[in-house]
Protein backbone atom coordinates (compact mmCIF):
# COMPACT_ATOMS: atom_id res chain seq x y z
CA UNK A 1 0.00 0.00 0.00
CA UNK A 2 1.07 3.34 -0.95
CA UNK A 3 2.28 5.94 2.18
CA UNK A 4 3.32 9.43 2.37
CA UNK A 5 6.46 7.28 3.37
CA UNK A 6 7.37 6.50 -0.43
CA UNK A 7 7.83 10.19 -1.18
CA UNK A 8 10.21 12.57 -0.96
CA UNK A 9 9.85 16.33 -1.08
CA UNK A 10 12.51 19.57 -0.62
CA UNK A 11 12.24 21.62 2.65
CA UNK A 12 12.41 25.07 2.08
CA UNK A 13 16.68 25.16 1.70
CA UNK A 14 15.77 22.70 -1.24
CA UNK A 15 17.38 20.05 0.84
CA UNK A 16 15.51 16.09 -0.13
CA UNK A 17 13.51 15.01 3.31
CA UNK A 18 12.42 11.58 2.99
CA UNK A 19 9.06 11.34 4.19
CA UNK A 20 9.81 8.02 5.87
CA UNK A 21 11.57 10.10 8.82
CA UNK A 22 7.92 11.21 9.77
CA UNK A 23 7.42 7.11 10.76
CA UNK A 24 5.00 6.75 13.48
CA UNK A 25 4.12 10.17 13.59
CA UNK A 26 0.62 11.98 13.12
CA UNK A 27 1.61 14.97 10.27
CA UNK A 28 -0.91 17.48 9.39
CA UNK A 29 -0.09 18.42 5.71
CA UNK A 30 -0.81 21.94 4.64
CA UNK A 31 -0.38 23.96 1.44
CA UNK A 32 0.58 27.77 2.88
CA UNK A 33 0.32 31.58 1.51
CA UNK A 34 1.61 34.58 3.27
CA UNK A 35 -0.97 37.17 1.61
CA UNK A 36 -4.03 35.26 1.66
CA UNK A 37 -6.85 36.17 4.26
CA UNK A 38 -6.52 32.86 5.69
CA UNK A 39 -3.20 33.71 6.77
CA UNK A 40 -3.73 34.35 10.41
CA UNK A 41 -4.41 30.49 10.35
CA UNK A 42 -0.46 30.32 10.78
CA UNK A 43 -0.99 30.94 14.40
CA UNK A 44 -3.64 28.69 15.57
CA UNK A 45 -1.25 25.77 13.74
CA UNK A 46 1.62 27.13 15.49
CA UNK A 47 -0.03 26.40 18.89
CA UNK A 48 -1.36 23.14 17.58
CA UNK A 49 2.34 22.16 17.03
CA UNK A 50 4.06 23.73 20.12
CA UNK A 51 1.42 21.42 22.07
CA UNK A 52 1.31 18.32 20.69
CA UNK A 53 5.50 18.08 19.16
CA UNK A 54 6.93 16.69 21.74
CA UNK A 55 3.69 13.83 21.54
CA UNK A 56 4.60 12.63 17.78
CA UNK A 57 3.06 15.41 16.15
CA UNK A 58 4.68 17.32 12.79
CA UNK A 59 3.00 19.91 10.69
CA UNK A 60 4.98 20.30 7.42
CA UNK A 61 3.37 23.66 5.39
CA UNK A 62 3.73 23.61 1.80
CA UNK A 63 4.16 27.24 0.20
CA UNK A 64 1.55 27.60 -2.72
CA UNK A 65 1.42 30.62 -5.33
CA UNK A 66 -1.64 29.29 -7.01
CA UNK A 67 -4.50 31.05 -5.64
CA UNK A 68 -4.82 34.42 -6.14
CA UNK A 69 -0.63 35.17 -6.57
CA UNK A 70 -1.13 35.00 -2.81
CA UNK A 71 2.49 33.96 -2.27
CA UNK A 72 4.67 35.91 -4.55
CA UNK A 73 7.86 35.77 -2.05
CA UNK A 74 11.22 33.54 -2.80
CA UNK A 75 11.85 30.13 0.03
CA UNK A 76 13.92 32.48 1.86
CA UNK A 77 11.37 35.73 2.05
CA UNK A 78 8.29 32.97 3.11
CA UNK A 79 10.60 31.84 5.93
CA UNK A 80 11.55 35.13 6.99
CA UNK A 81 7.95 36.31 6.94
CA UNK A 82 6.72 33.20 8.77
CA UNK A 83 9.33 33.64 11.51
CA UNK A 84 8.85 37.56 11.72
CA UNK A 85 5.18 37.31 11.80
CA UNK A 86 3.85 33.96 13.38
CA UNK A 87 6.95 32.65 15.23
CA UNK A 88 6.47 29.49 12.78
CA UNK A 89 8.78 26.95 14.54
CA UNK A 90 7.33 23.88 12.43
CA UNK A 91 8.87 23.05 9.11
CA UNK A 92 7.87 25.42 5.83
CA UNK A 93 8.85 23.20 2.73
CA UNK A 94 9.55 24.34 -1.03
CA UNK A 95 7.21 26.36 -3.05
CA UNK A 96 5.10 23.64 -4.95
CA UNK A 97 1.60 23.04 -7.30
CA UNK A 98 -1.06 22.11 -5.95
CA UNK A 99 -3.38 21.85 -9.10
CA UNK A 100 -2.66 21.76 -12.79
CA UNK A 101 -0.23 20.47 -15.13
CA UNK A 102 2.66 20.68 -12.89
CA UNK A 103 1.31 19.55 -9.18
CA UNK A 104 3.92 17.93 -7.24
CA UNK A 105 3.70 14.31 -6.94
CA UNK A 106 3.49 13.96 -3.64
CA UNK A 107 0.21 16.23 -3.96
CA UNK A 108 -1.59 14.35 -6.29
CA UNK A 109 -1.20 11.17 -4.75
CA UNK A 110 -3.19 13.59 -1.12
CA UNK A 111 -5.70 14.31 -3.52
CA UNK A 112 -6.46 11.00 -4.84
CA UNK A 113 -6.65 9.21 -1.22
CA UNK A 114 -8.56 12.14 0.51
CA UNK A 115 -10.78 13.96 -2.54
CA UNK A 116 -12.25 17.15 -1.39
CA UNK A 117 -15.93 17.57 -1.28
CA UNK A 118 -17.96 15.62 -4.29
CA UNK A 119 -15.14 13.59 -5.20
CA UNK A 120 -13.16 16.76 -6.32
CA UNK A 121 -9.23 16.22 -6.50
CA UNK A 122 -9.09 20.12 -6.49
CA UNK A 123 -7.27 22.04 -4.06
CA UNK A 124 -9.98 24.73 -3.58
CA UNK A 125 -7.58 27.61 -1.92
CA UNK A 126 -4.48 27.82 0.37
CA UNK A 127 -4.90 26.22 4.07
CA UNK A 128 -6.51 23.04 2.87
CA UNK A 129 -4.98 20.37 5.58
CA UNK A 130 -4.26 16.80 5.09
CA UNK A 131 -3.99 14.56 8.72
CA UNK A 132 -1.69 11.76 7.65
CA UNK A 133 -2.16 8.73 10.75
CA UNK A 134 1.04 7.01 11.98
CA UNK A 135 1.23 4.56 9.14
CA UNK A 136 1.53 7.20 6.76
CA UNK A 137 -1.63 7.20 5.32
CA UNK A 138 -4.16 10.10 4.79
CA UNK A 139 -7.08 10.06 7.07
CA UNK A 140 -8.87 13.10 6.89
CA UNK A 141 -8.87 16.21 4.80
CA UNK A 142 -9.96 19.84 6.11
CA UNK A 143 -11.22 22.63 3.78
CA UNK A 144 -9.33 25.87 4.12
CA UNK A 145 -12.23 27.77 6.65
CA UNK A 146 -11.27 24.86 9.12
CA UNK A 147 -8.93 26.32 11.87
CA UNK A 148 -7.04 24.22 13.98
CA UNK A 149 -8.79 23.92 16.97
CA UNK A 150 -11.59 22.09 15.08
CA UNK A 151 -8.74 19.57 14.16
CA UNK A 152 -6.88 19.17 17.67
CA UNK A 153 -9.75 16.19 18.45
CA UNK A 154 -9.08 14.36 15.50
CA UNK A 155 -5.15 14.95 15.99
CA UNK A 156 -5.88 14.14 20.06
CA UNK A 157 -7.61 10.95 18.78
CA UNK A 158 -4.69 9.43 16.70
CA UNK A 159 -1.46 10.74 18.96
Amino acid sequence: METIYNFSVKDAELNDVRLSDFKNQIVLIVNVASYCGLTYQYKGLEKLYKKYQNKGFEILGFPCNQFAFQEPGTNEEIQEFCDTNYGISFKIMNKINVNGRKTDPFYNFLKKQKPGIAGTSQIKWNFTKFLVNRSGQVIERFGPQVEASEIEKSIEKNL
